[in-house]
């Protein structure tokens, strides 16, 4: 049975940030740039690095506890996903994902063919792929409205024409804040033919999502802004993974998690994010009294979280239909965005960041490698925005105290 409101007493017990003494005084507002780490991560660090600090998949316990470590995060957060196990991987960060995916495809596509990339995207999901362009792949450009700094789905139709392979977008950005329909625009990817590549970082944050629902191809997002270590996760459906040429040393080519990270695994980072999964189902099991299979769980815990997330957002955006002089950038409806919000000031936003600052609010200004969107709105990279972001285990009195720390900006 759901809890009709999140239990933030019970989500910030889980965060040890909250109790401690330098943090205490302060109201963190920058979760888009990573969010605040969970005990269950932080415990797991802590017992790998004492007790299982060796090389994994040996003869000899704490080796093969290393090893079993590793595989548990992958399989437990690969169910919540509604994947399996090996369709998903970790790697040293999203960016670095990605280029090592845009490296397979650029050596699978031949001269002529197409892909889609986004303005709207950080430039994670974009400028990787768009190097393809030197070798004879076709980058076409799906852009924003120059207003509302959103993606139309009419839009995209004329791009999907001829030789596209493959089409690159986020689940949302890190500046606009707009939720895209995924499935949707996987659906009509599909239907020219192609693959999707989506990137979840400023997304997953504000729950997991499905990824067989989305019906992507790829699905990428950050561990470090979904409260564990700094590692990037990568799902790649079987069919593409299995097509695309492999990237990692040729004895690793069968696995289909090891194809597409050449690196060495970062063993106790990877190991410390089974630690996700147990928070996870820590709220699950404090919120929901019916059984559900991991995917079910994730979906579920999201649900809750989102409720929380608009609810908190309601006052913030009605203070802001106040300061007309500050434009808001992506839509004014909480069903629509998630809560992250990036502000275009008369003045330059690191002064408002230092105000801000001052009075206990934990904030960022800048481009947020988000270089792309913000031009294409006519705002100059620097000094660029302010950006206000928060997840579930922000508070309604943290709201309050944000708006009042606004009203001192003039």
């Amino acid at each position: 049975m759901l809890r009709q409101v999140l239990d933030t007493s019970f989500v910030r017990a889980q965060f040890p940030s909250f109790t401690e003494p330098s943090l205490r005084s302060h109201a963190f507002f920058e979760n888009a740039g990573g969010s605040y780490m969970c005990r269950q991560v932080i415990w797991r660090f802590s017992r790998y690095f004492k007790e299982r600090n060796v090389q994994p998949y040996g003869a000899f316990h704490a080796s093969m506890m290393a090893g079993d470590e590793m595989d548990e995060a992958r399989e437990r957060l690969a169910r919540m996903l509604g994947v399996t196990a090996d369709e998903l991987s970790f790697g040293p960060s999203t960016t670095q994902n990605v280029y090592v995916l845009a490296q397979a495809f650029g050596e699978w596509l031949n001269p002529g063919d197409a892909i889609v990339v986004t303005n709207q995207d950080h430039e994670a999901n974009t400028g990787p792929w768009r190097k393809l362009a030197a070798r004879g792949i076709e980058v076409r450009e799906w852009e924003v409205d120059p207003e509302t700094g959103l993606l139309e789905l009419d839009a995209l139709e004329p791009l999907l024409e001829g030789r596209v392979r493959l089409v690159c977008f986020p689940h949302c950005s890190n500046v606009i804040g707009a939720i895209n329909p995924v499935k949707a625009i996987c659906q009509r990817v599909h239907k020219a033919g192609a693959f999707a590549c989506v990137d979840g970082v400023s997304y997953a944050p504000h729950g997991l999502p499905n990824v067989e629902k989305l019906e992507a191809d790829i699905y990428l997002f950050s561990a470090y802004k979904t409260y564990g270590p700094h590692q990037g996760l990568m799902v790649i459906r079987r069919a593409l993974g299995t097509a695309l040429p492999n990237q990692a040393h040729h004895f690793n080519s069968e696995a289909l998690y090891k194809r597409f990270t050449p690196a060495g695994p970062a063993h106790a980072e990877i190991a410390a994010s089974a630690g996700i999964a147990d928070y996870l189902d820590t709220l699950y099991r404090h919120h929901f009294k019916t059984g559900r299979d991991g995917a079910g769980r994730a979906e579920s815990v999201a649900a809750v979280i989102r409720k929380h997330e608009q609810a908190l957002m309601s006052p913030l955006l009605a203070y802001l239909e106040t300061r007309p002089e500050w434009r808001l950038l992506g839509p004014r409806n909480a069903a629509d965005r998630v809560p992250t919000f990036a502000l275009k000031l008369p003045d330059d936003p690191a002064h408002a960041v230092r105000i801000l600052s001052k009075r206990g609010i934990m904030a960022g200004s800048g481009d947020f490698y988000a270089v792309r969107p913000l031009e294409a709105l006519g705002i100059a990279p620097d000094p660029g925005v302010l950006r206000l972001s928060f997840v579930h285990y922000t508070t309604a009195q943290e709201v309050e105290r944000l708006i009042d720390a606004l009203d001192h900006i003039k």
